[in-house]
C-alpha cells in the first residue's frame, strides 16, 4: 500500500534485528503506534562453527506511514509520566524477550535510570550492548516525543553493564591516547555503538596530547584517536 512504510533490519538475533526496524522507522515516521508493526521475519540468522563468524538475523518491518497520537500511559506507584512510558516500553520487550525479569526505575536524580533486574540477562544486553543500547535509544526517543524539553534523559542498564562497561572503555581510551602520542600515529579503536563512541569522546576531549574523530558507517562505525596537531 502506498500509505506504508516498508525497512528491513539486521542484527545478531531476531529481537536485536526488530528494536534496529523499529528504531528506523521511529525516525521515518513521527508518532509510530509500534504494536501496530507488522514483522516478518526473513532469516532467523545462524552462528558459525565453534561460534567464529555468523550469518545475521533479518527481518521486514511495515507501519503506516500516517503514524498517530501517542498512546496515553496511565502512572502508578507515584511515577511520572516519563516513567510509565519507559517501564512500558521495557516490560513489553521483557515479555516478547521470554526472559524472566524485572524493571526497577530510580528518577530521583538528573536523570531518569531504569535498570533490568534479573539472573541472565545477556540477551537484553545484547552483543557489545547493542540491544541494550537501542533500548535506551527508543526510551530517549519516546520521552522527547511524549514531553520535548522537560523530559529526564533515560539509561537503561542490565547487571551493573553500564559501569562495567565504561571502566573498560575508559582503560581502551587512555592505551590508544597514550599509544598515539608514543608513536604519533591514529590508532583506530574497535566498532562501537554511538553511546560508547559518545563515552571515548568525552573522556579525551580534554586531553591536550589528542584529538579524536568517529569514522565508517554503522554498524561498523569506530573511534580514532590522533596525536594533535602543533599550532606552530
Amino acid at each position: 500500500m502506498s500509505d506504508e512504510i516498508t525497512v528491513e533490519a539486521s542484527g545478531e538475533t531476531v529481537g536485536e534485528a526488530k528494536w534496529s526496524a523499529l528504531r528506523e522507522l521511529e525516525r521515518r515516521i513521527p508518532g509510530l503506534d509500534r504494536e501496530a508493526v507488522r514483522f516478518q521475519v526473513v532469516s532467523e540468522g545462524e552462528r558459525g562453527l565453534l561460534g567464529v563468524g555468523y550469518t545475521p538475523a533479518s527481518v521486514v518491518a511495515t507501519a503506516s506511514a500516517a503514524g498517530g497520537p501517542a498512546r496515553a500511559v496511565e502512572t502508578h506507584d507515584g511515577e511520572t509520566a516519563q516513567a510509565a512510558l519507559v517501564r512500558e516500553l521495557l516490560e513489553r520487550t521483557i515479555a516478547a524477550s521470554g526472559v524472566p525479569a524485572t524493571v526497577q526505575i530510580d528518577e530521583t536524580g538528573e536523570q531518569l535510570v531504569a535498570t533490568l533486574v534479573g539472573p541472565d540477562l545477556g540477551v537484553l544486553i545484547g552483543r557489545h550492548g547493542q540491544t541494550i543500547d537501542a533500548l535506551q535509544y527508543l526510551a530517549n526517543a519516546i520521552g522527547h516525543r511524549a514531553h520535548g524539553d522537560e523530559r529526564l534523559r533515560v539509561v537503561v542498564d542490565a547487571a551493573g553493564y553500564r559501569a562495567r562497561r565504561a571502566a573498560t572503555l575508559e582503560t581502551v581510551a587512555r592505551r590508544a591516547a597514550e599509544q598515539a602520542t608514543a608513536t604519533g600515529h591514529r590508532v583506530e579503536l574497535e566498532p562501537m555503538t554511538a553511546v560508547e563512541r559518545r563515552i571515548v569522546h568525552e573522556l579525551l576531549k580534554d586531553d591536550p596530547e589528542v584529538e579524536t574523530s568517529s569514522e565508517g558507517t554503522e554498524p561498523t562505525r569506530f573511534v580514532v584517536v590522533l596525536p594533535r596537531r602543533s599550532a606552530d
